[in-house]
C-alpha cells in the first residue's frame, strides 16, 4: 500500500506575526500543502496572513470554506467535504498542514476535522503542533496572573451568552470567556448580576493594530466588541449575588 502523508495541525498563535512558534515555522517549510480554514463570507484570514511570509513558493495554501452557524447537517457536510479534500492530498503520499489561530485542540475547527479524517482513514498519522492561545496572550498583556498557589481558572465559550458564567464563576478563581462579540450585552448584564464588573478586563484584537484593553466594566458599555475579543473575570473577594 502507498504511503500516506501525514498531517499536522499547526497553531500560529493568537494573531500577533511574531507569536507563531519556531516549529510551526519548521513544520510549514516541510509539508507539501497547507490548508486555512475561512468563512465563506470573508475573503480574508488572519491565520493565512501569519503563515504566508513563512512558506515556500512551491507550496499552495490552500482555502477550505467552513460556514459560520450552529445548524449541525451543516457543519458536518462542512467538516467532512473539506477533510476529504485534505485525505486525497494525504492519500497521493503528500505531508499537508491544517493551520489555526491560537492553538488546534481549543475551539479549534482543526477538531471537528482531525475527527473527520479519522473517520475516512484511522490509519492516517496526525501530529499537533500547540499554539499561544488568545487567552495567554491577554493575560500577557494586561499583566493579569491567571492562576497562582491554589488558585484556579476556567475557559468557557461566550457564545450562546452569560449561561455558564454563574455555574463557573462559583467554582473558578479567574473565568476566561471566549467568543464574547455576539452575545456582549447579554454578557455584560451576567457580570453585573454577579458582582464581577469591576474585576473584569475585555481585550480586543489582542496584539494587532487596534488592540483595546477596557479595565473596569461598570461604566457605560460601549458598542460591540469585535470578533477577536475575550474577557478575563477575576472574582477577587467579591462574594457572588443572585
Amino acid at each position: 500500500m502507498p504511503r500516506l502523508g501525514k498531517l499536522f495541525g499547526v497553531g500560529v498563535g493568537p494573531g500577533d506575526p511574531d507569536l507563531i512558534s519556531l516549529k510551526a515555522v519548521k513544520v510549514l517549510n516541510s509539508v507539501s500543502v497547507v490548508y486555512c480554514a475561512y468563512s465563506p463570507k470573508n475573503s480574508y484570514s488572519l491565520a493565512r496572513e501569519i503563515v504566508a511570509p513563512h512558506l515556500r513558493d512551491d507550496v499552495p495554501l490552500v482555502r477550505l470554506d467552513f460556514p459560520m452557524t450552529r445548524e449541525k447537517e451543516r457543519l458536518q457536510q462542512a467538516w467532512s467535504r473539506n477533510a476529504y479534500q485534505i485525505f486525497h492530498t494525504l492519500r497521493d503520499g503528500k505531508d499537508a498542514a491544517f493551520v489555526t489561530l491560537g492553538d488546534p485542540m481549543i475551539y479549534s475547527t482543526f477538531g471537528y476535522v482531525m475527527r473527520a479524517i479519522k473517520e475516512i482513514a484511522p490509519e492516517v498519522e496526525i501530529t499537533i503542533v500547540p499554539g499561544i492561545s488568545s487567552f495567554q496572550a491577554a493575560a500577557a498583556a494586561t499583566g493579569r496572573v491567571l492562576a497562582e498557589a491554589e488558585e484556579s481558572f476556567v475557559v468557557i465559550s461566550g457564545a450562546m451568552g452569560a449561561r455558564k458564567l454563574k455555574e463557573v464563576a462559583g467554582v473558578a478563581d479567574t473565568v476566561i470567556m471566549l467568543k464574547v462579540y455576539k452575545q456582549y450585552e447579554e454578557i455584560l448584564q451576567g457580570l453585573q448580576t454577579l458582582n464581577l464588573s469591576k474585576d473584569s478586563v475585555l481585550v480586543t484584537r489582542c496584539g494587532l493594530e487596534g488592540e483595546k484593553i477596557i479595565k473596569d466594566l461598570e461604566g457605560p458599555n460601549g458598542s460591540i466588541p469585535p470578533y477577536l475579543s475575550l474577557l478575563i473575570i477575576k472574582k477577587g473577594q467579591r462574594k457572588l449575588r443572585g
